[in-house]
């Protein structure tokens, strides 16, 4: 445990009240006092005489939200994810890597930080995070106002979640490929804590079960430490360093004695690009899309009786046919949705390419044919029929902007069951009634016709 003197000599240093006070700018702040655990939230800090109270009172760490916020303190537990949107001004990419050997997660870092310059990003920052691992993260301006239709704002906590996730599968056999050559196999399992079955997969390293990528804790109102802050375990203390030289990181600049304000400002706005971050989430959502595809080919086909005959599109659900109109974003959301729903209500593969082709030519950007066609073959060659995202997936009809229900809408939970209760509605409708002529009297009135046509006739003399 830190002793007081020691924190009243470091958090009485106005560098460093100064320091911890820019981070905590539009953030939620939460203070932990010791193995007491953490004070009230949702808290701030807004002067530095505030921190030196704090430590007076036991504070031991200072941590902050990776979310930026209009108004923290209307911030509490009880709002809705709807409400939680209106109040976030945007949010901070921060990974969190840890492993109990900080030269490895050193390695995760440096992976890390070289996939986000491949993306173009510039404003890259990093830190130690005061005892095993690393804090990378960029700033939420460098990321584009909206992504295929949505306020990037909203995108929480999925949209850091998806990036995380795609860096993760960039760097996966590049960190696997450097750690056996720096550790044996055995070394790596130890150093995991887990079992050798847990970390040799079907034969092959998961180095994700040696360091981690924190993705499951970036979710609404998730704090990190804050830079300058000290760790209680280690006593060391949270400071940013240059996110190029991780690998060269020395613990002893983190001692409450060494510890300067860097140069290197974590999460620093000013020297943002803005949209620098665009190709970045973009790339991730296009990823994620692609694994849910394969994800719902791979799964157990949902038992689900045939539409043998093509559903004509009058009959088609509100949100497809939107859908049809074209799309500006959010495109290839919409093809998954258009393969799988047209598969699903008697539609052949030829019919769906000629559809989509008529389809990609109403969007404002059309997509490459080449892609477009090509999913519809990866569909096929799987021979294998899916439904389409139900209703209520927010990453879809919502998010797409196609979701305005009518009164049928209300009652289903699917696009195709729209279809399928339209169909039987007509399947039950009475069939109108065909007015049925009687043959022998119709013959009969032909016979007295041409009866009376005859004796009009002059008798021959």
């Amino acid at each position: 445990m830190i002793d007081l003197s020691t924190k009243l000599l470091y958090y009485k240093r106005a560098d460093i009240q100064q320091a911890i006070l820019e981070c905590a700018k539009d953030k939620e702040v939460s203070i932990r006092f010791g193995d007491k655990g953490f004070g009230k939230r949702p808290d701030i800090l807004k002067y530095p005489s505030e921190i030196v109270e704090l430590v007076m009172q036991g504070a031991t760490s200072f941590h902050c939200s990776e979310e930026l916020w209009k108004n923290v303190m209307h911030i509490n537990s009880e709002l809705k994810r709807g409400e939680l949107d209106t109040l976030r001004k945007g949010w901070d990419l921060v990974l969190d890597i840890d492993c109990q050997n900080l030269d490895i997660s050193g390695i995760a870092a440096d992976l890390l930080v070289k996939a986000l310059r491949h993306h173009g990003i510039q404003s890259v920052s990093c830190k130690f995070s005061g005892n095993h691992g690393f804090h990378i993260a960029v700033p939420f301006e460098a990321f584009p106002e909206t992504v295929e239709g949505v306020e990037t704002r909203t995108l929480f906590p999925e949209g850091p979640r998806k990036i995380a996730g795609f860096l993760g599968h960039m760097i996966q056999d590049h960190l696997r490929k450097i750690l056996l050559e720096k550790y044996s196999v055995e070394d790596l399992v130890e150093i995991s804590e887990r079992k050798k079955e847990e970390v040799i997969v079907g034969g092959v390293l998961d180095p994700f079960k040696v360091v981690d990528i924190d993705t499951v804790l970036i979710a609404s109102r998730h704090l990190y430490r804050m830079p300058y802050s000290f760790n209680e375990k280690s006593g060391l203390v949270s400071i940013p360093i240059h996110p190029d030289r991780v690998l060269q990181f020395n613990k002893a600049i983190a001692t409450a004695k060494n510890a300067k304000v860097s140069k290197f400002i974590f999460l620093d706005r000013e020297s943002v690009v803005p949209g620098e971050g665009a190709k970045l989430i973009r790339e991730a959502i296009d990823f994620h899309l692609k694994e849910e595809i394969v994800e719902a080919l791979n799964e157990k086909e949902v038992q689900f009786e045939e539409i043998a005959e093509k559903v004509p599109q009058e009959m088609f659900p509100p949100c497809i046919k939107i859908i049809e109109k074209g799309m500006q974003d959010g495109k290839k959301r919409a093809v998954f949705i258009l393969i799988n729903f047209l598969t699903r209500v008697g539609w052949s593969y030829d019919d769906i390419e000629e559809y989509l082709k008529k389809w990609n030519a109403n969007n404002l950007e059309p997509l490459r044919e080449v892609n477009l066609l090509g999913q519809v073959r990866y569909h096929k060659q799987k021979q294998k029929k899916v439904l389409p995202p139900n209703c209520d997936n927010q990453n879809y009809y919502t998010g797409l902007g196609c979701c305005k229900p009518d009164g049928l809408c209300k009652r289903i939970k699917n696009p195709v069951t729209y279809v399928r209760r339209r169909v039987e509605a007509k399947a039950d409708e009475p069939k109108p009634r065909v007015k049925k002529t009687d043959d022998k009297k119709q013959v009969s009135k032909v016979s007295n016709k041409e009866k009376g046509s005859d004796s009009t006739k002059s008798p021959i003399n």
